[in-house]
């Protein structure tokens, strides 16, 4: 593989203009080719030189003969020359997605581009000052969640080398001698050596604790330094005003048990041990830089008493620090630190000037003796010493305390009907609670959350399965007094589908000590619950449902008050993913947003309580996926008023956060959105007749979507044998099975794997079919004034452009040529015909619809950038998806070996880094 003249084509066309992106990229394809020459020889570099000239002659030039010359060759190749060829196109996409997530279009005032500093512009000029824009903060929370689900394709171990490239690739500019541009390329050269020597897949299935650690890598590297940053930018843009913390960082990592056995009572202390080693090692080296800078004398400084008096607590009478009290001070503060991280990890900290101290009893504590440092110091003609490491430090303690992010719990309604099922079994109030009426379900249980007496018996014999779900409650109550009330604040119920699915986490919850008081209604003056009950609507019919059940939840005797005396915050969270694999994007995007503002409706005639709403985004557009920006803006209105949650995972949690300055853009960013969609004009109540049109346009897309999936005979045969699914199953990306019961039912199966299989298979349904069937229904019989409705609503409904802008995203990235080899491998060609032939007519509808609403037949018109990436990427994609086909073939066929099953995973691997999409 001629990588150096691939990496020269590469840059010819300018793919994101930007020369500094294409000198990259030049730069580590002729590495790379360098590499396979030299470690697998000149006649493999030559045959994947070959393969990467056809297709791009096939790609770029719809060239048949060399098509036909491509599938041949690739078809000749022996397992581990397909490897091999895998391996060098794979390495290639991740390399070249390192060159362009260095070079991010971070706008500022004279581009447009969204950014920090626009927002700020356009606030400026719709006249909004600072107090209000502080006041939005303070009463603000934004908080994006990492979580665990499966959509990593790469090992810690290549990410770890391709973080290292990136610091390489940033450090060229600033090289001042051709000398030292020399050992940054040599540099390089042992890197991309590395990946190359290093296992692309993982073989064995992460755990929980891999999980754990995996996402903790990202506070180390971008997180814990970079919102501390961030805010100090924001008060600076508010000309120094003061804002509380509301950017922070949330996780399901160790918490989230809907469907993984795996994560259990000790997954969740675990979880928190690690991240409160992870944020006070981190205390502990900033606190030592500290006390290394502060070589402050009294004699020419001074100090303040609360600082004198800090500095004689401390235990440090070494006679050359006398004269030095943020010195001793700060020795005093590490101390009381490392014997914090002993009593909350067991672990000891690195360094020692002295024993260590009496430990801290929670982050306020450590953050007092930080603000006395810092009063004293501003106090005394040094303010331009606190604003560089202490200043960051105190705003760290105050977002990240010692817990460092906040650990959600999720479970399925159905395991806390079981467990609730066993105790009243148990305790002799319901033989069969399951069997009761919805009705008969909430009277007995707000009967039992009004009376102090458990239900739960001390010496009773409860199963596996309830012991377990109890422990979780348990151990949660334990966590939260040992890291803070932070430390775990929300109970995510999924498949919330009736009230009592809420009643039933708040009877456990009284049952393992998390409530105070009860819903006696003679008595309500202290009741209240630990964990905010946060229902997640994930289904179409949960969607419409959703402000219903929150309505009547509400209506219950007690509840307001419940809720009020509990902080009066109600989270509600939205489904992207399975409401897209239950009815479609159309009907996914539409029921999301009418739900969204049927709650926001229902929450403002109850005041003393906030709503929040917390998005379930994926990766893919069929999961909720597309910029985070456009998507926040895209809210109805009344939705977000400083207050949003939303999951990030998988790819996307490297893709935005791997490097610290990009992490530090997409944070800004995240804040950018919040700010505008609540003070600006965005989010201003679309016409009637634009609501009427999407309600129609979701339910005729509704009507497509499901007529494919679940009403096609045989379908889901055609999905299994089309798509790369059971091998998908197979690859180690986490601690999670594909699917949430043992059977081949759509209904059961993930919607990360979903959507994965059908990106690997370069048709991307799930994020556009049934779009163009819509869109053809609607404009039948039009004489032209259907069709400027449309587009007019493309012109001035955020929430309607964002939709289509991903639709175009993703049909952006399928291939029908490509996607037409994989509906080879079905057996039942007369089965694959109609099926295919049918995915075939919408893929047109919908590319067809799209030029009629948008004015252009060009994909990614307003995205030249990604549409230049799209073009150069795709001939190196392909001959991916080919061999991919190809080695299933073989698999399925009854071929064995280790390589083909490698290839195949490897292939896998290879495309999604391609595409930059999984699940």
């Amino acid at each position: 593989m001629q990588v150096e003249t691939d990496a020269a084509n590469f840059s010819s066309s300018a793919m994101l203009d930007d020369q500094s992106l294409l000198a990259d990229i030049r730069l580590l394809g002729r590495l790379l080719g360098d590499t396979v020459r030299e470690q697998e020889g000149v006649a493999a570099f030559e045959r994947i030189e070959t393969i990467r000239r056809l297709s791009v002659a096939v790609s770029r030039n719809g060239d048949m003969e060399a098509d036909d010359k491509l599938e041949a060759l690739l078809r000749s190749l022996s397992a581990s020359e397909a490897v091999t060829v895998i391996r060098a196109f794979s390495y290639f996409s991740h390399l070249a997605n390192i060159a362009e997530d260095l070079h991010p279009l971070q706008g500022d005032e004279a581009s447009g581009a969204p950014s920090l500093a626009n927002t700020f512009a356009h606030l400026r000029k719709a006249s909004i000052g600072p107090g209000k824009v502080a006041q939005v903060l303070s009463n603000g929370w934004v908080s994006p969640v990492l979580t665990a689900h499966p959509t990593e394709v790469r090992r810690k171990s290549l990410l770890d080398a391709e973080h290292a490239i990136s610091a390489l690739l940033e450090a060229r500019p600033h090289a001042r001698s051709k000398a030292e541009l020399a050992r940054n390329e040599l540099q390089l050269r042992a890197r991309v050596s590395q990946l190359w020597q290093t296992e692309l897949l993982r073989q064995a299935r992460l755990t929980v604790r891999d999980e754990i650690a995996n996402t903790l890598s990202y506070y180390r590297s971008t997180f814990l330094r970079q919102i501390p940053l961030l805010y100090a930018d924001i008060e600076e843009r508010l000309g120094g005003l003061r804002i509380p913390p509301f950017l922070r960082m949330g996780t399901w990592v160790g918490g989230d048990r809907d469907g993984n056995p795996n994560v259990r009572a000790d997954s969740l202390a675990n979880a928190l041990r690690m991240q409160g080693e992870t944020a006070l090692r981190f205390y502990l080296s900033e606190v030592h830089e500290l006390g290394a800078e502060l070589s402050i004398s009294r004699r020419y400084a001074g100090c303040s008493q609360a600082l004198e008096a800090l500095a004689a607590r401390s235990g440090d009478d070494n006679p050359h620090r006398d004269d030095e009290p943020y010195r001793r001070a700060l020795i005093g503060v590490y101390a009381r630190l490392a014997a914090t991280l002993e009593m909350l990890t067991g672990q000891q900290a690195q360094r020692h000037a002295r024993a260590p101290g009496a430990p801290y009893p929670d982050a306020r504590a450590f953050l007092a003796d930080l603000e006395i440092v810092d009063d004293s110091l501003r106090c005394h003609h040094s303010e331009v010493i606190a604003t560089q490491r202490l200043e960051p430090l105190i705003r760290a303690a105050e977002v990240f305390g010692f817990h460092l992010a906040t650990v959600d719990l999720r479970q399925s309604s159905d395991r806390h009907e079981e467990t609730i099922a066993a105790l009243l079994r148990e305790a002799r109030v319901a033989p069969d609670y399951a069997a009761l009426t919805e009705e008969e379900k909430r009277a007995l249980l707000m009967r039992l959350l009004g009376d102090p007496r458990p239900v739960r018996l001390v010496d009773a014999s409860y199963s596996e399965d309830v012991a377990s779900e109890l422990a979780i409650f348990e151990r949660a109550a334990e966590m939260r007094k040992t890291y803070g009330h932070e430390s775990i604040r929300h109970y995510i119920v999924s498949h919330t589908e009736t009230v009592s699915d809420l009643l039933e986490v708040l009877l456990l919850q009284k049952e393992c000590g998390m409530m105070r008081g009860t819903l006696d209604p003679r008595d309500l003056s202290v009741v209240a619950a630990d964990l905010i009950i946060v229902p997640l609507f994930e289904t179409i019919g949960d969607l419409r449902n959703a402000a219903v059940i929150m309505r009547e939840f509400y209506a219950l005797p007690g509840i307001v008050k419940l809720v009020t005396n509990s902080g009066a915050q109600q989270d509600i969270m939205l489904g992207y993913s399975d409401s897209n694999k239950d009815g479609g994007i159309l009907a996914s995007i539409w029921e999301l947003y009418r739900a969204s503002t049927a709650l926001a409706d229902f929450f403002s005639g109850l005041p003393s309580i906030a709503m929040r709403l917390f998005h379930g985004r994926g990766g893919t557009v069929g999961r909720g996926g597309g910029p985070s920006y456009d998507a926040i803006l895209a809210q109805p209105p009344g939705t977000v008023n400083g207050q949003i949650r939303l999951t990030e995972q998988g790819e996307v949690i490297a893709a935005k956060y791997a490097n610290p300055q990009i992490g530090r853009i997409n944070l800004e960013l995240l804040v950018a959105a919040t700010l505008e969609a609540t003070l600006l004009s965005h989010s201003k109540a679309p016409p009637p007749e634009f609501l009427e049109v999407a309600e129609q346009l979701a339910q005729w897309g509704m009507d497509a979507y499901r007529g494919l999936v679940y009403e096609t005979p045989d379908f889901v045969d055609y999905f299994f044998a089309s798509t790369p699914i059971s091998e998908i199953a197979t690859l180690n990306i986490g601690s999670r099975p594909a699917s949430r019961k043992p059977s081949r039912k759509i209904e059961d199966l993930r919607a990360i794997p979903w959507s994965f299989s059908w990106g690997q298979a370069r048709l991307a349904l799930p994020g556009w079919y049934g779009f163009g069937a819509a869109i053809k229904r609607f404009l039948e019989g039009d004489d032209g004034t259907k069709l400027e409705l449309l587009r007019r609503m493309y012109r001035e409904w955020p929430f309607f452009r964002t939709l289509l802008s991903n639709i175009d995203m993703i049909l952006s990235k399928t291939d029908l040529s490509i996607a037409r080899h994989y509906a080879g491998l079905v057996q039942d060609h007369a089965l694959a015909d109609r099926i295919y032939g049918e995915i075939e007519a919408e893929w047109s509808r919908a590319n067809a619809a799209l030029a009629d609403l948008t004015g252009s037949s060009q994909r990614l018109a307003d995205n030249p950038a990604l549409a230049r990436s799209l073009h150069h990427r795709f001939p190196y994609i392909a001959p991916l998806n080919y061999l991919q086909v190809e080695l299933i073939r073989r698999w399925r066929g009854g071929q064995t070996g280790d390589d083909i099953r490698q290839g195949i995973l490897m292939s896998i691997n290879g495309v999604a880094a391609g595409l930059r999409n999984t699940g």
